[in-house]
């Protein structure tokens, strides 16, 4: 399954079923760079047991304030709606996996 990219209008319906890691970023943002790849590759190997989002905070930012989201990236784990999870900054590949599959 590829990356979704969200917005403010679709950003419910992408979150709505299902686990959901929500990646809010910015494209000025160094640290959401270095998390891009991890993404993939989680998305890559957890695909069936996750979806990846991805939230512009610059385009989007009533959607970023709704969840209080200060600094980026911020990493929000949505199960069928409901935030159940966040991390904030950069994390390794094993950490967001071990997130993800508490919550699996």
């Amino acid at each position: 399954m590829a990356i979704t990219h969200a917005t403010d209008q679709n950003f419910s319906a992408e979150t709505g079923e299902g686990l959901v890691l929500a990646d809010f970023w910015a494209p000025w943002c160094g640290p959401c760079k270095m998390i891009a790849p991890v993404l993939e590759e989680l998305d890559a190997e957890l695909g069936d047991k996750v979806k990846v989002v991805k939230l512009d905070v610059d385009d989007n930012q009533e959607t970023a304030g709704k969840f209080g989201v200060m600094s980026i990236p911020t990493l929000i784990l949505f199960k069928d709606g409901e935030a159940v999870d966040k991390v904030v900054g950069f994390q390794p590949k094993e950490a967001l996996a071990e997130l993800i599959n508490k919550h699996a």
